[in-house]
């Protein structure tokens, strides 16, 4: 839960700032903000991605996971996820306000992604919050230029990260005796290329991804794993 806690303590402190100074900041230096903060993310997906002890692992669970993905349409699943909690609390009219469209906005973007599902469940399996803190800062960032914007809704979206975030970690934390280092290892590695993905599709912008129908590779690299040492 330590990332979520320091994911909510940015969101906290972003949309304060933004409040506050939010909209005296250039179009120019959010855009180069974001750019860092994606060349950032793609390093840390590297980086973990090269802890694999066997690329094979990666590249089945990859593509296994992908066809599953798609078959599921997850992508489009979270879209529509997204877009039914908008039309949701449209319902009340224009008199709901800044205040709605903020906290529905904040809301969906810190925890309807693919980043959200794989730093939670790291965290929940290892303890490991590295990618919630990349997370948070990407977050953090958001909630200023939102709050700059939309008002003091988007601070109360750390309520949903709250349950929902922490959710998740809580309930992966349940598998722990399940993964031996191995299954972890190669599981932290598609991560990475799954967080790699994130950077070149929503962060740089170099190339659309649907980068939410690989979740699935998370499970299947582990199974592998097991196939493989199996037949060993």
């Amino acid at each position: 839960m330590t990332g979520t806690v320091l994911n909510i303590a940015a969101v906290l402190a972003g949309g304060s700032l933004g409040l506050l100074f939010g909209a005296r900041l250039p179009e120019r230096i959010k855009s180069t903000i974001v750019a860092g903060m994606g060349l950032f993310t793609a390093a840390v997906g590297l980086k973990m991605f090269l802890g694999t002890t066997n690329p094979l692992f990666v590249l089945g669970g990859l593509l296994v996971g992908g066809l599953l993905g798609e078959w599921w349409r997850i992508e489009d699943g979270l879209q529509s996820l997204g877009g039914w909690l908008h039309r949701l609390f449209e319902r009340g009219g224009s008199d709901a306000g800044n205040f709605v469209r903020g906290f529905m906005t904040a809301s969906l973007l810190f925890c309807v992604g693919p980043l959200t599902i794989l730093g939670s469940v790291q965290d929940g399996l290892s303890g490991n919050y590295e990618l919630l803190a990349v997370k948070s800062a990407l977050d953090g960032f958001a909630a200023l230029a939102f709050a700059s914007s939309l008002g003091i809704g988007v601070l109360f979206s750390v309520f949903v990260i709250l349950v929902y975030q922490g959710g998740i970690s809580l309930l992966a934390a349940q598998f722990d005796a399940i993964l031996n280092d191995a299954m972890l290892a190669e599981m932290t590695a598609v991560g990475g290329v799954i967080l790699a993905g994130i950077a070149v599709s929503n962060l740089l912008e170099i190339r659309k991804i649907r980068v939410g129908n690989f979740l699935p590779a998370l499970a299947v690299s582990p199974l592998i794993v097991y196939l493989a040492g199996l037949v060993d």
